[in-house]
């Protein structure tokens, strides 16, 4: 999608971007430091060891360099921890002196961050954290998200939910932010569509004792079960639905990041659960086939969205400083060339929002025999709303 920003934007940089690709790589031989802010200890490790591993391999991929020079990584472990976020920010932007801070994987800790981007200018890179205000109501010109935020991985399961028949549904997550930002976009894509959300279930965070709520379910006899956990939490629920009996009288539904890198946790209880999410590891792509290959062969492992998000996020980088030619000076030209970055992604075309946000396919998943096999697109080319956002 092109709008008149991205077309005026592209003007600018034909000319300005040009003279900085001749005088940069003379004018600075030192490498592009990128500070990595993510989880590697506690709940989410995983997930910044992901992220990691897919940016790590896109720069190799682009000759171990960004716009001609070498890469230095600064990684800083975010322990998840909202309360240490402004402090670690700080020290990456003003003590470190990073070029580009990557980070994070929990959205108390990006408000954090958030708060010490706008102070100093940095140019931050979100590979994960989901909460809407990042690119909308906090949205600022050097911020930039490579992942997703809630509603747009759940907004079009409403209308899946809808078309298939259902009616009436019951939805359930944590009684916490990111929980009641999914629950809410599904909810209102499904009213939307003519389906009444028979009850909406808060279970205390982090607790994973649902048996109190299944039981309540039963109950109400909904035509299906919408919701959000993630991590082990999701794995709780997907196996005590499974063994409660549910699963083959009410069809569960949910976020992605329902069994997003828990497929092999989940066995048998997770045959047939259907996500929607921006990613799968079994698109029919060439360019996801070469990812999963390429990432299987140096990490060992399938690669799940999480290390997709760190992998594009690398892209980008390489796109933006080959264009301006490794000049990290000249910070506006920078975040000018991030703005105009296209990719032909692993999940599919890729592009970014007045806002900064990611445009991207959301898939309709299905786990069939253990792998989230992709049924369709749920929406394609989703923009997320924007229109609190004032740059």
């Amino acid at each position: 999608m092109m709008n008149q920003k991205k077309t005026r934007l592209r003007a600018l940089l034909g000319a300005a971007l040009l003279l900085a690709g001749q005088s940069a790589l003379a004018e600075n031989d030192e490498p592009v430091k990128l500070g990595l802010m993510l989880p590697y200890s506690g709940t989410y490790a995983a997930l910044g060891e992901a992220i990691t591993n897919g940016l790590k391999l896109a720069i190799e991929q682009n000759g171990g360099q960004l716009g001609g020079r070498d890469v230095a990584y600064v990684v800083l472990d975010s322990e998840a921890k909202p309360a240490k976020a402004p402090q670690n920010m700080s020290r990456l932007v003003k003590g470190d002196g990073v070029d580009v801070v990557i980070g994070p994987v929990h959205s108390g800790v990006a408000m954090g961050m958030l708060r010490v981007a706008k102070q100093t200018g940095a140019i931050t890179l979100i590979p994960n954290a989901g909460l809407e205000a990042a690119t909308n109501q906090l949205c600022m010109p050097n911020v930039f998200r490579t992942s997703h935020n809630m509603w747009q991985d759940s907004y079009p399961m409403g209308k899946v939910a809808f078309e298939r028949g259902h009616r009436r549904v019951v939805t359930i997550t944590w009684d916490y932010a990111g929980g009641k930002e999914d629950l809410a976009a599904f909810e209102n894509a499904f009213s939307e569509e003519g389906g009444e959300i028979v009850e909406q279930i808060l279970v205390p965070f982090p607790s994973t004792e649902f048996q109190s709520y299944l039981t309540q379910i039963a109950s109400l006899k909904p035509d299906a079960v919408y919701t959000f956990f993630a991590g082990g939490g999701g794995v709780s629920f997907v196996r005590d639905y499974a063994a409660a009996g549910l699963k083959e009288s009410i069809p569960l539904l949910g976020s992605g990041f329902l069994t997003e890198g828990n497929l092999a946790a989940l066995g048998d209880a997770g045959e047939g659960v259907l996500t929607t999410l921006h990613y799968a590891e079994t698109l029919d792509s060439d360019e996801n086939r070469a990812f999963v290959s390429a990432y299987e062969a140096a990490y060992g492992e399938t690669p799940d969205a999480y290390a997709v998000h760190g992998y594009d996020t690398g892209a980008m980088l390489a796109q933006a400083l080959d264009a301006v030619g490794g000049d990290t000076e000249d910070r506006d030209a920078l975040i000018e060339a991030l703005a105009e970055v296209e990719l032909q992604s692993p999940r599919g075309p890729l592009s970014f929002s007045d806002s900064h946000h990611p445009i991207q396919n959301i898939y309709l998943r299905e786990i069939r025999d253990g792998r989230h096999e992709v049924i369709d697109v749920a929406h394609e080319q989703l923009e997320a709303p924007d229109g609190d956002c004032r740059m």
